[in-house]
């Protein structure tokens, strides 16, 4: 982590990102000291981790297990079908989805835009893929 926190205050929304990630990359169940840890950030408080964790847990994110005198967190999918998902959120919230998908597509580079195609054409008739 840099100096961002010096004097600021961190967009929680963006720190909730980063303690996701610190739980995809510790590969099992983590407590929140191992998830403070894991963040190396000398400047987060540790009941700052504890606080989103709850909150994570709280919107579905992340699952929460007793071990012992302590709690376990575990991402409750990957990052992957995370991202998808908050995708298909905006989208639904668009008004024009046509032109929400325009725009998308409108932004992708040429290799992205070839996955995507590769992806649509790979897709049944029915719409499985």
């Amino acid at each position: 982590m840099d100096g961002q926190r010096q004097g600021q205050r961190r967009d929680f929304g963006g720190l909730e990102a980063e303690v996701m990630a610190a739980l995809w990359a510790g590969g099992a169940p983590m407590t929140a000291a191992q998830v403070h840890q894991g963040l190396g950030d000398p400047g987060l408080a540790y009941k700052t981790v504890l606080t989103v964790l709850g909150r994570l847990h709280a919107k579905g994110l992340a699952d929460r297990e007793r071990a012992g005198r302590a709690h376990v967190y575990a991402p409750r999918r990957g990052p992957a079908d995370e991202v998808a998902s908050r995708m298909n959120q905006t989208l639904t919230r668009g008004a024009d989805r046509r032109a929400v998908l325009q725009h998308f597509v409108d932004g992708l580079d040429p290799e992205d835009e070839r996955a995507l195609r590769d992806l649509l054409d790979a897709r049944e008739p029915d719409g499985t893929g």
